[in-house]
């Protein structure tokens, strides 16, 4: 009788835990459909509804992604449930690859739309593109280099000083006080005195012909301002 009775408990162990399992297994599969359903859900709605509620349905994709590769664990077919979500996950990808396609053609043609900084086109001729900000950060100007971007900026401003405005001389102004005070913290640094007379020689130069250009450009404003 012992005998049975143990047999009998044993039997109803097994069976509670194949039905715990079946459950668990139950519950993974719900949680592998409703990933599926979000995506299609997502994925099925016009682009531009999706674009204008991108935050929230990046945080849910995410937590649902999250859930459903948790689930996998919970059942015994995983290949099958693992090919459903990568199925999901291109759906998904198209979709995001679209959207940031969409933002970047938008991004371009505001930019081709937006007339340009003026001062900002003068920094880049002057020093290379987007190497100086409105900032006028002259940090990646060291000893090696510094006499470079004098010769440079003397080159340019030579070579168009005849097309400039008041307003961009007053810019060039800038750009150069910028660099000479910048020039003060290269020296201690160990400045060459062979470099130092070079860039001596190019600012004794540079001085007195932007003094004259300038002038000349504001005396042709003032003779427009009276026309």
């Amino acid at each position: 009788m012992k005998k049975i009775n143990l047999f009998l408990g044993s039997a109803l162990i097994a069976v509670t835990l194949v039905s715990c399992k079946s459950e668990s297994e139950k519950q993974a599969e719900k949680t592998v459909g409703a990933y599926e359903k979000y995506v299609d859900s997502v994925t099925n709605v016009a682009v531009a509804d999706a674009k204008a509620n991108w935050e929230s349905i990046e945080v849910a994709y995410n937590q649902k992604t999250a859930e459903a590769e948790a689930a996998l664990a919970e059942l015994k077919d995983k290949a099958v449930a693992e090919a459903r979500l990568e199925k999901s996950k291109a759906k998904y990808a198209d979709l995001k690859s679209k959207l940031e396609a969409e933002a970047q053609a938008a991004k371009e043609a505001q930019a081709a739309s937006t007339p340009p900084n003026k001062k900002q086109l003068l920094r880049d001729a002057y020093f290379g593109a987007g190497k100086i900000g409105e900032d006028m950060n002259f940090s990646w100007v060291n000893k090696d280099n510094i006499l470079r971007v004098y010769n440079d900026f003397y080159n340019e401003f030579d070579k168009n000083k005849d097309t400039y405005s008041r307003e961009d001389f007053d810019e060039i102004k800038a750009m150069y006080e910028a660099l000479d005070a910048h020039k003060n913290t290269v020296e201690k640094e160990g400045l060459s005195s062979k470099d130092n007379r070079k860039i001596a020689e190019l600012k004794f130069k540079f001085a007195p012909k932007f003094k004259w250009e300038r002038m000349g450009a504001k005396a042709e404003e003032n003779q427009k301002a009276k026309e």
